[in-house]
């Protein structure tokens, strides 16, 4: 899939808000098979389980409750600060610092967010890795859901928007799971979806078959840094003075 966009896609938006795993760090630095071992691990511990019965019930936790967490409190009282301090506890050495990403969020106009299914402590340390962590005016995290309603359900999004005074139909969600996009769609945000399908991860590869985007994605990038770039690039040619009065910036992403 190849996508032509224009200024006239974003000059709208004046509140950006980023999922964080694989959309803000590039997925292949392959964070989340550290936290995949490390979720396994404590559910093995805690229940006294083989590793194989334990990943199967992240799996199935994940599948059923929008995260291996929220099955977890659900269904055993298990303590959530105990498992995100445990599985975030991983090699951040894979982050590279992103100096590009840095500049392009600061050339985006408007309030820029963090939503994610992890914990605040995980997103600032990632987030602060990456030189990033200052370009945000806050992180709504797992803590923030009370852990049993996440991302994609409706009520997530929902207490994001309310906490922030957020006009949907004026904010783009970024995000690499295409399910959290359709709830994006659903209370008015515009959605770009980081295509992750080359890292051959389940939830990435669910898709592998699109040839065109479903309506509740109105745009896609395999790479968020130069997307942003060529945004805050046509948005700002629009608003310059002697810049044309109708033509937008075209640019093209594959």
């Amino acid at each position: 899939m190849t996508e032509t966009l224009s200024a006239r896609g974003f000059r709208h938006i004046d509140t950006w808000v980023f999922d964080l795993d694989n959309t803000l760090y590039p997925a292949d630095c392959d964070l989340f098979s550290q936290i995949d071992k490390r979720m396994g691990a404590f559910i093995a511990d805690a229940f006294d389980l083989s590793l194989d019965e334990a990943h199967a019930m992240r799996q199935r936790y994940y599948a059923e409750h929008g995260t291996t967490l929220a099955g977890l409190v659900r269904l055993h009282g298990v303590s959530p600060h105990a498992f995100l301090d445990y599985v975030h506890d991983i090699d951040l050495a894979v982050v590279a610092p992103a100096p590009e990403l840095g500049a392009a969020i600061d050339a985006l106009p408007g309030r820029k967010f963090v939503f994610t299914n992890g914990s605040r402590g995980h997103a600032e340390a990632v987030a602060a890795k990456l030189g990033v962590l200052d370009r945000f005016e806050d992180i709504f995290d797992i803590h923030a859901l009370e852990y049993i309603n996440p991302k994609p359900a409706r009520e997530a999004f929902d207490r994001f928007i309310a906490a922030h005074g957020i006009a949907a139909p004026q904010a783009a969600m970024f995000d690499d799971l295409p399910h959290n996009l359709q709830t994006a769609h659903a209370v008015g945000m515009t959605t770009v979806w980081i295509d992750c399908r080359a890292t051959g991860r389940p939830e990435h590869l669910s898709n592998e078959d699109w040839t065109a985007l479903p309506d509740h994605i109105h745009h896609r990038t395999e790479a968020l840094a130069p997307f942003l770039t060529a945004i805050g690039a046509a948005l700002a040619e629009e608003n310059e003075p002697s810049g044309p009065a109708v033509r937008p910036a075209q640019f093209c992403l594959t």
